[in-house]
């Protein structure tokens, strides 16, 4: 469930004891611009081009991205840079094939899973032909190919095209249209559906609700490497429970009945088959004789010979990797992974399969996420400590040397690393320290990487590396100079501090803080923001997306304060296994530590600190609130689950159990129950038409207050989804509700 609400909820930081400021930017002379709402909201963005989607060409001399334009910063046109000479041109102009057209319900509801794409338009994404000559761009629910000199041709026959690629030899397009899974020839013909059972509830070649919110998983098709062969999940929704959702728009209202598998509730039936390109010879996955399971990964060895499978039990503490004759569909496991006691199996994408049969697996049967090497039945473990592996990024088999990111120097940092296969305990890091690697991919021998880091004085940059991690060149510099967005305002910028608490149980618990130029003797609010749900670390050395917005809260004059409770991410499994059956219970008593600490500081004004979450972080608020009256003077929950029997199956279940086993444990963690105890000051917000978090969570507890006679404040937004709090009115509101409730106390 972690909600990237990039405006507002990702990635803050945090400060404690022996507060050291990070090194500073270098500042120039003369006054400091300081920041309006409207700037931090406006175009071109104040973090600077961000390109997304970096992707090197089958032969490596041209870097793809899409990128943002200068005058509308959520509209992105395909671009492409020489590797060799550093030259950069606009390859596809989205203004000049996009139509505008409506997108289909189907991917509509697929951006709003992938937070990365929630509220833009363009070219968000594309796939290079594998002899590196022409680019699938898939514009406003159509598909085009560009060739390198910049000519775009349509493809007739692809409107509504869900999911495109270009199969691995090039040969074919494929996507999902109308439930059914399309394929048509890469240099023409027309397009013919290879599955024709989709419709209603049953679907081809899409991936299911909760796998694409809570599983990474965003297809549900998979092509052999010999383009021979093609995996096809097939799910029904008919056992889901429908919930009517209104639609709530500016305009008017939509009903929409829509499947949601709420906890302890049916999920969907899968099934996966096997086939030809043209749908013949198609044959069934043995995926076993219980049903109610999740198809969690589904991925062909390098050869083509077999099919992996990840089937995940329902209580997610078994995960099997199931390896498929294609011929047959029957199935064998090679391996089981299974969950200590009180806790649960956590998906990886860092897995590879080997040419000579072995496979690298990250596990977290230590206690700590690390690499494993799988070979006929025997294990190795490559990597340990107290630290994580993060991301498996290349292998190079000739050479024996392996490539991944982790914490290895530091739980605020993230860093690639390098080791041999041979000589696993020889462990190099291959980038700078201080910083926080955001992005690490490379080509398929892991002689070229593209890489992307911040720190809290630096925002994204990105560049070429070699082997070593040598800067070969930049590929985004983004330095804070000249024309850049941000270069007026970095004399104004503000360092970001870091330091420890302690928890109850003693357990070390790192914030993040940034603080205005204080007065001697001045005490200051604090804009207290958290998250707090698991899958998430917000305290790090970065520059968050939302870097700009709290460099504004300081100079109105808020110290900004964060800190990473127990139940969040990248600290070990105790650590995460804290929440286990027991959400808003840790995760609260950690945040009020936080408050607690903040109150002990002569510069804070202890009667004046607010705290502000949304999505899990709405939740937060509001248990915060429930649990100790008076610590803050106001709290702000944007999206809140408030009752988790509302939230999805493979989300809610991982944490809480099953509902109707684990009755006590729901009842606990409800924000419902306690919600008369609410006697501070409370915004409550929400978008209308919320398909992840319901807007219904929202007005029961809203029920609640009103019962009770408690009064409350509330802002709903009519037409918006889960990311409401993207744009300036959420902010303006939020802002005036703390002036009027938090400043208007004045300064002692």
């Amino acid at each position: 469930m972690r909600i990237w609400v990039a405006v507002i909820g990702a990635g803050l930081a945090i400060w404690a004891n022996g507060a050291v400021a990070e090194p500073g930017i270098k500042r120039s002379a003369g006054a400091a611009a300081g920041l309006t709402l409207e700037r931090v909201f406006a175009s071109p963005d104040l973090n600077g081009d961000q390109p997304q989607a970096l992707r090197l060409s089958p032969d490596g001399t041209l870097l793809t991205s899409v990128r943002p334009r200068a005058d509308e910063r959520n509209r992105f046109d395909l671009w492409a840079t020489d590797t060799r000479t550093g030259a950069s041109r606009m390859l596809v102009d989205s203004r000049k094939i996009g139509s505008g057209a409506e997108l289909s319900e189907a991917e509509k509801m697929q951006r709003e899973r992938d937070r990365s794409k929630t509220g833009k338009v363009g070219i968000l994404d594309y796939d290079w032909s594998p002899d590196g000559r022409t680019i699938l761009v898939p514009i406003d629910g159509e598909l085009f190919v560009a060739t390198l000199d910049g000519a775009v041709r349509k493809l007739e026959g692809t409107k509504g095209a869900l999911n495109p690629v270009i199969s691995p030899r090039g040969g074919q397009v494929s996507f999902v249209r109308d439930q059914n899974l399309w394929v048509r020839g890469a240099d023409g013909g027309e397009a013919r559906a290879i599955t024709t059972g989709g419709g209603g509830t049953v679907h081809f070649g899409e991936a299911e609700f909760v796998a694409q919110e809570e599983m990474g998983r965003r297809t549900g098709y998979w092509w052999s490497p010999d383009d021979r062969l093609i995996a096809v999940e097939r799910f029904d929704e008919a056992p889901v429970q429908v919930f009517t959702r209104a639609s709530i728009g500016a305009a008017g209202t939509s009903i929409y009945q829509q499947r949601y598998p709420a906890a302890g509730a049916a999920n969907v039936l899968v099934d996966l088959f096997i086939s030809k390109p043209d749908g013949s010879g198609q044959v069934k996955v043995d995926l076993g004789p219980n049903r109610d399971i999740y198809l969690a990964r589904v991925d062909w060895l390098p050869d083509g010979s077999a099919l992996l499978v990840q089937r995940q039990s329902r209580d997610q503490r078994m995960l099997d990797m199931l390896r498929v004759d294609p011929a047959t569909g029957k199935t064998t496991v090679m391996f089981t992974e299974r969950a200590g006691e009180k806790s649960w199996v956590n998906l990886t994408d860092a897995y590879r399969a080997l040419r000579d049969g072995s496979f690298i697996w990250r596990s977290e049967r230590d206690g700590f996420g690390h690499l494993y090497r799988w070979k006929a039945g025997t294990w190795t473990q490559l990597t340990k400590g107290d630290w994580s592996v993060e991301q498996l990024v290349a292998i190079d088999e000739q050479t024996g040397r392996l490539f991944f990111t982790g914490n290895r120097d530091g739980v605020l940092e993230r860093h690639l690393y390098a080791l041999d296969l041979d000589r696993p305990e020889a462990i190099t890091r291959l980038t700078e320290p201080g910083w926080w690697l955001t992005g690490a991919t490379a080509d398929a021998t892991g002689t070229r990487f593209i890489l992307s880091r911040s720190n809290p004085d630096q925002p994204k940059q990105t560049y070429l590396a070699d082997a070593s991690g040598k800067r070969l060149s930049w590929i985004n510099e983004n330095s804070l100079t000249g024309v850049h967005p941000y270069a007026p305002y970095v004399t104004a910028h503000r360092p970001t501090q870091f330091g420890t608490i302690k928890a109850k149980d003693g357990t070390t618990l790192h914030w993040q803080m940034i603080t205005p130029v204080m007065e001697k003797g001045r005490r200051y609010p604090v804009f207290f923001q958290h998250y707090g749900g698991p899958h998430s670390q917000d305290v790090a050395r970065d520059w968050p997306g939302t870097m700009p917005l709290r460099q504004y809260l300081v100079q109105q004059g808020w110290i900004f304060f964060q800190v990473d409770n127990r139940g969040s991410a990248n600290r070990g499994k105790a650590f995460e296994d804290a929440i286990w059956h027991a959400m808003g219970s840790v995760e609260v008593d950690d945040q009020l530590a936080g408050a607690a600490y903040l109150k002990t500081l002569p510069f804070v004004d202890a009667s004046r600190i607010a705290t502000y979450g949304w999505s899990y972080g709405g939740y937060m608020t509001l248990k915060m609130l429930e649990a100790h009256p008076g610590v803050f003077a106001a709290g702000i929950s944007g999206a809140p689950v408030t009752d988790w029997a509302l939230y999805d199956t493979h989300y809610t279940e991982r944490y809480m159990g099953d509902p109707t086993r684990d009755a006590a444990a729901y009842a606990a963690s409800s924000a419902l129950p306690d919600a008369a105890k609410v006697s501070d000051p409370l915004l409550l917000m929400h978008g209308m038409a919320d398909d992840n978090v319901f807007l219904d969570n929202s007005t029961a507890f809203a029920a609640r207050m009103q019962g009770a006679n408690r009064p409350f404040e509330m802002m709903l937004y009519p037409g918006k989804a889960h990311g409401a709090a993207r744009d300036i009115h959420p902010w303006t509101t939020m802002l005036e509700f703390l002036d009027r409730h938090v400043k208007a106390k004045g300064a002692k």
